[in-house]
């Protein structure tokens, strides 16, 4: 699949608090559906949410992409953010996202469409002028996200360095 208009804007965004749901996982043995199962139900125990806004994060290891294989492990999280002094409910944790800057790609289609990040990683960031941090990925899953539906409207923010 081909992404000829899908082009980012680059964002810059200040630390973020996180809190929410984690499980480690690698592409093979992906429990995402687990981990949002188990984070849905629960949502309403995070209080002074700052955006109704669902983020899926993934925090990758050093050198991920470097020595990719699908078997890598990582840590995926199913979260929100909240103001600083916000309680942390049992069972949950707190994520302090880094600030910096963030290629966005507006991106319609199936979650769990891999062609998006093979054209991402692939032909974007190499024709780019910018290189990928070490920070957290996310996606920000705002009213339009619709889970496995090819309409459905999420962001993906995607770390560079400048």
């Amino acid at each position: 699949m081909h992404f000829p208009t899908l082009t980012p804007r680059i964002e810059f965004i200040h630390n973020k608090r996180l809190i929410g749901l984690h499980l480690e996982m690698s592409l093979q043995t992906n429990k995402t559906g687990q981990l949002w199962a188990n984070f849905i139900p629960r949502r309403q125990e995070i209080t002074q949410v700052l955006s109704s806004n669902l983020i899926s994060l993934q925090n990758y290891p050093p050198n991920y992409f470097s020595h990719f294989s699908i078997s890598n492990n990582f840590e995926k999280w199913a979260c929100l953010e909240v103001s600083p002094s916000a309680h942390i409910p049992y069972g949950m944790n707190e994520l302090q996202l880094p600030g910096g800057h963030y290629a966005v790609f507006d991106y319609q289609g199936l979650s769990a469409n891999s062609q998006i990040f093979e054209y991402i990683f692939g032909s974007w960031l190499p024709s780019s002028q910018y290189e990928l941090d070490h920070r957290p990925h996310f996606e920000v899953l705002g009213e339009k996200y619709k889970n496995n539906d090819p309409n459905s409207e999420e962001e993906i923010w995607i770390p560079i360095k400048m």
